[in-house]
């Protein structure tokens, strides 16, 4: 058995990372592609490994000869094959260049831009099967040829372009480009079509479309072997250089990159997510085949301005449009509203970072608390240092604190008496329990307290987060005219418009939605008590603050969930009132997820290390 690897591309998609190298010298955490390779043939006891090579050639031989003498080689033979018309071909070429070797031996073939778990190619040599074509059952975030197997995993056909259906994604295998070919194979079907097609395309095509006619054509020949999507990612440009970094990191160093991410975790299928903060119950499947159903005109239309959009959300709220704007995710509203914000401001700590990072002009008084505290507390700090401003957040990211409707408008006309303002972010209102739910956006509340601006992040509680939607209201339409300039007007897409354009109609829906959300969360924390090690704090949101009393730290426990169970947990060590690194924070989702979560963690020996 021999490998061979077709390395002769440019890699022009990678930009800086191919500028003075090639593509299989990108460093994928500390390793180049092609170191990876090399430990992985030979580790596999392959005895010849035959590179195809073209774009930035001697800097490749150069560096694999001082990277890997021949002690490290364990008696494995490496030898080059010149592509010098890389630039004017494609890896059909390449791939003839290399015929003649393709004839003498059973061949691993491999594309330089892969980075893979050895084991594949373990498996493939070990497999009675005599040509492979190493598969994975299609993801979302895969591109290429993609084949159909039997039920024997013969491959019967490989799906072009052109003949990709969406809706039949179910049925289709992702080719990995890692392929097992008998020399008997490759002399008797390979490479005469190999010739034959490319004496009627040319040279600029892909060796692959050779394997689609004769699985076409010999439908048996070629069976397709199952791997699964975690043990392997291609890397064509920098943003899958920046997932394969993640996917193929060390447990810790992946989780610094999981948590640099801020979201985007669409891109990992198979993860867990319990650390964003989403309705699971919201929207309704009616609601989103409303959005499908206006795809088309969504997407190549401009959306509205900032007045328009004002507009809509004033109708969910009952508030004129003048007091009320519409940002991009409420996080774009924190900033614009915390620039005009100076003199001193009262924040209860632990708090929601955003808030305090986006003060410039303010100085930041803390009011220390055990994660639970009352209005007379806030007020009373606010009395004490002349505040100019307070911000709560109710309930409170992340410790769950709230306080009731009176509580609050009380503590609003305490500080209207001491000229102080009240920012208030009601962004998890909505999922605290039915008899003591409230909101503060109310055209009348506003009015009767000039005092007060209000707060509200509708991605996390209407469980459209890709939609990015918050709204801020205050009773001086001066005040608010100003956050709008401070936005970009066409701060909204139409989808985001769309969104609110018929939310109404599904309102019944989503307060059925932050019913189950309350419920669930009072089960799922009653189950979390009854685990040994983890000690749960009281929460109106769709969050939990849990405290672990055992010897596993939050770190160690949010790494072993990733590494062993792909589940991402927030682990609050790095926030200031959480230096013990005891504390973390969970989602609430739906009773299904959560179980099986629970089930995870009843697992876990928190007093052992």
């Amino acid at each position: 058995m021999q490998a061979l690897m077709l390395a002769a591309g440019m890699g022009k998609r990678l930009g800086r990372f191919t500028k003075n190298s090639t593509k299989c010298m990108v460093n994928v955490n500390g390793k180049t592609l092609i170191e990876y390779a090399i430990e992985a043939l030979v580790k596999c006891g392959i005895q010849k490994f035959i590179i195809v090579v073209g774009y930035k050639s001697e800097i490749l031989k150069n560096y694999i000869k001082e990277k890997f003498p021949k002690e490290k080689l364990n008696g494995m033979e490496i030898e080059f094959i010149e592509n010098t018309i890389f630039d004017k071909t494609n890896n059909i070429y390449s791939l003839y260049l290399a015929r003649k070797e393709l004839e003498k031996d059973d061949t691993i073939l491999l594309e330089s831009d892969l980075i893979f778990k050895g084991k594949i190619i373990q498996q493939m040599i070990s497999s009675p099967e005599k040509n492979l074509a190493a598969v994975s059952h299609y993801e979302n975030w895969m591109d290429g040829t993609c084949t159909l197997l039997d039920e024997n995993d013969s491959i019967t056909g490989m799906v072009s372009k052109e003949n990709f259906s969406w809706q039949k994604t179910d049925l289709y295998y992702k080719t990995v480009n890692i392929y097992k070919f008998s020399s008997d194979f490759s002399k008797k079907y390979y490479i005469p079509f190999l010739e034959a097609y490319q004496k009627t395309f040319g040279m600029n095509e892909y060796y692959e479309q050779v394997l689609r006619i004769i699985s076409y054509l010999q439908p048996n020949i070629l069976k397709g072997f199952k791997v699964s999507s975690d043990d392997w990612y291609e890397i064509d440009d920098a943003a899958d250089l920046a997932i394969a970094e993640n996917k193929f990191a060390t447990t810790k160093e992946k989780l610094k990159l999981f948590e640099k991410r801020f979201g985007g975790f669409w891109r990992f299928p198979k993860l867990k997510d319990y650390c964003y903060l989403v309705n699971p119950y919201f929207p309704p499947e009616s609601m989103v085949e409303e959005m499908k159903s206006n795809f088309s005109i969504l997407l190549d239309q401009y959306p509205s301005g900032a007045y328009q959009n004002s507009i809509l959300a004033g109708k969910i709220f009952n508030i004129a449009p003048e007091n009320i704007v519409v940002g991009n995710g409420a996080a774009e509203l924190i900033s614009s509203a915390m620039q005009k914000i100076s003199g001193k401001i009262v924040i209860p700590y632990p708090t929601f970072n955003e808030y305090p990072e986006r003060l410039p002009n303010a100085e930041i008084v803390e009011l220390k608390t055990d994660f639970s505290y009352t209005a007379a507390d806030v007020f009373q700090k606010a009395k004490d240092v002349k505040a100019s401003t307070v911000l709560l957040i109710n309930p409170d990211n992340p410790s769950g604190n709230f306080l009731k409707k009176d509580e609050v408008l009380s503590l609003c006309r305490n500080l209207r008496e001491i000229n102080c303002n009240l920012v208030f972010d009601e962004s998890f209102i909505d999922f605290s329990e039915k008899e003591i739910r409230y909101t503060l956006l109310d055209e009348n509340i506003l009015f009767e307290n000039p005092n007060l601006t209000v707060i509200k992040s509708l991605s996390k509680s209407y469980g459209v987060p890709s939609l990015r939607l918050g709204v801020l209201a205050n009773s001086d339409s001066d005040y608010v005219q100003k956050i709008k300039k401070a936005n970009a007007i066409w701060n909204i897409n139409s989808f985001a418009e769309y969104f609110m354009q018929i939310f109404t109609k599904y309102s019944k829906y989503y307060e059925t939605a932050c019913d189950k959300i309350a419920r669930e969360r009072k089960r799922f924390s009653e189950e979390l008590s009854k685990i040994a090690g983890i000690k749960v704090y009281k929460s109106q949101a769709n969050f939990l603050l849990c405290e672990l009393q055992g010897k596993i730290s939050a770190t160690n426990l949010t790494q072993k969930l990733l590494d062993e169970y792909n589940i991402f947990i927030k682990d609050l060590s790095h926030k200031k009132c959480f230096e013990n690194g005891k504390f973390i924070r969970l989602a609430v989702k739906s009773e299904q997820d959560d179980n099986e979560f629970l089930e995870v963690l009843r697992k876990i020996k928190f007093f052992e290390q």
